[in-house]
């Protein structure tokens, strides 16, 4: 199926015969293939009679050997459909170690926090995992997921020119919208060594109707109206990951807290945080130094992280 979408990517039509001959297989064959393409993947293809088929928008696939060119001492995977890139980035570093980068086309149990379905439609989005290893103590994981949001956040300004937000703790906004997601997991001993895998979603070039997305979203398309190079833009954003990591393992997260604060987007707002069965309302006051987020409540500053916590806009729906 992956090989066939590899010939069509271009946009421009293709006859049956001339792709069947490609493949080694008939032009039946073909069609079945094609329907695949359109049911599992979510690629339309369109068939026109005396011209033959062809991608209803060309589709610009991630290159293993061009993501290797950014650092050649990196280990980078790139993979057609995966479960998901967190997954398979903890089965690559037994074999591997890290740090190591994967990247997917397509994720079929992509997770976002709290175990949310991340929608991953095939090579529109940007889906990677990031394993870094953790050597200098727990302190080295402090705020992580704010700094790599910071990382996100860089990488659009600098690749599209775009102004995004962050809201606490994990989430990049643009207009209130969100763009990107990111889920923190962390693997091995905290004691000894452990690894982290920082798994991001992107937005890039996803547009239309996303009915199974249950929150408002945007994409760097629908934000710029033109096509983002996805590949480059990989590249981008590895480089500003690599940049606020090793500023996170040199001085810590104090660091980088300014730079966050500068992008917050619900400074100041009243809130709603939910940790587990019990709610808080409170002002949002800022952020402390080990990436808390610290709300006025009752007239008391009060600190919260980690956990299954979930902020919501007060009367926010």
């Amino acid at each position: 199926m992956f090989d066939l979408i590899k010939l069509l990517a271009d946009g421009e039509f293709h006859s049956g015969n001339s792709l069947g001959e490609s493949l080694g297989i008939s032009r039946a064959a073909i069609w079945k293939r094609l329907q695949r393409v359109n049911e599992e993947l979510g690629v339309q293809v369109q068939s026109v009679p005396g011209r033959g088929y062809r991608l209803a928008l060309p589709l610009q696939l991630l290159s293993q050997n061009e993501i290797r060119t950014y650092d050649s001492s990196l280990p980078a995977f790139v993979y057609e459909s995966v479960g998901s890139t967190n997954y398979q980035a903890r089965q690559l570093m037994n074999e591997h170690g890290a740090p190591l980068v994967v990247f997917a086309e397509h994720q079929t149990d992509g997770k976002g926090r709290r175990g949310r379905e991340w929608q991953s439609p095939f090579a529109q989005n940007l889906y990677m995992s990031y394993v870094w290893p953790v050597t200098g103590g727990l302190n080295q994981i402090d705020g992580l997921s704010l700094v790599v949001g910071v990382a996100v956040v860089r990488a659009i300004k600098k690749f599209v020119g775009v102004e995004a937000q962050l809201k606490w703790p994990n989430d990049v906004l643009i207009n209130a919208r969100k763009v990107a997601g990111i889920l923190l997991e962390l693997v091995g001993d905290p004691a000894g060594l452990c690894h982290v895998i920082i798994g991001i979603g992107v937005n890039v070039n996803m547009h239309g109707r996303m009915d199974a997305i249950d929150q408002v979203w945007t994409s760097l398309y629908n934000e710029t109206r033109m096509q983002v190079d996805r590949e480059a833009f990989a590249i981008v954003m590895l480089a500003e990951l690599d940049a606020v990591l090793n500023q996170q393992k040199r001085v810590g997260f104090s660091a980088i807290k300014a730079e966050w604060l500068a992008v917050h987007a619900w400074q100041d707002k009243m809130v709603e945080l939910h940790i587990g069965n019990d709610l808080v309302v409170g002002k949002i006051l800022g952020i402390g130094d080990k990436g808390e987020i610290v709300l006025l409540v009752d007239g008391q500053e009060c600190k919260y992280i980690g956990g299954e916590l979930s902020l919501r806009l007060r009367n926010d729906s």
